[in-house]
């Protein structure tokens, strides 16, 4: 089972921006704890990063058929990308989204977010901790795809 990790614009700089609102833990620390806790479940789990919508839409795409779920955090792409909404709907993957700070607490802007509609789920607010969850929630959604998928091929 596989799992693909999709990084939005400025994540790459976790660790030296705005520390107060996204902490001092670097990207590379957030990935090795969700490999950990991946490999724990006997899943692979994959990372890519990108300041560029078109190269998260392509990555979105090349998902079909190769991963069981989607952990996304669009970053300011989730306030404005229909292009990224779209291609998650698309591929129709399980999709965990995440953000690092509660955007709901912030700017008026960061309230509304374009893909929480096409994913199961949305976890905002709990620091890096919040790639912890969605790992663990992502890896128990596809669990719960596959036990169905089973008991209706046993039908």
């Amino acid at each position: 089972m596989k799992i693909v990790v999709i990084q939005g614009p400025n994540l790459n700089m976790l660790g030296h921006r705005e520390q107060h609102i996204y902490g001092a833990m670097k990207l590379e620390e957030i990935h090795a704890q969700m490999e950990a806790a991946a490999k724990q479940n006997n899943f692979e789990i994959e990372f890519f990063q990108s300041n560029l919508e078109g190269e998260i839409v392509d990555r979105i795409q090349e998902c079909l058929g190769e991963a069981d779920g989607i952990i996304i955090n669009p970053a300011a792409y989730g306030h404005t990308s229909i292009a990224i909404r779209d291609a998650l709907a698309s591929v129709a993957l399980p999709v965990v989204e995440v953000h690092i700070s509660n955007i709901y607490r912030r700017e008026e802007f960061r309230h509304t977010s374009l893909i929480a509609p096409v994913c199961a789920g949305q976890i905002v607010g709990f620091g890096p901790f919040g790639y912890h969850l969605a790992t663990v929630s992502i890896i128990q959604i596809i669990g719960e795809i596959v036990a169905r998928r089973e008991a209706q091929a046993k039908e």
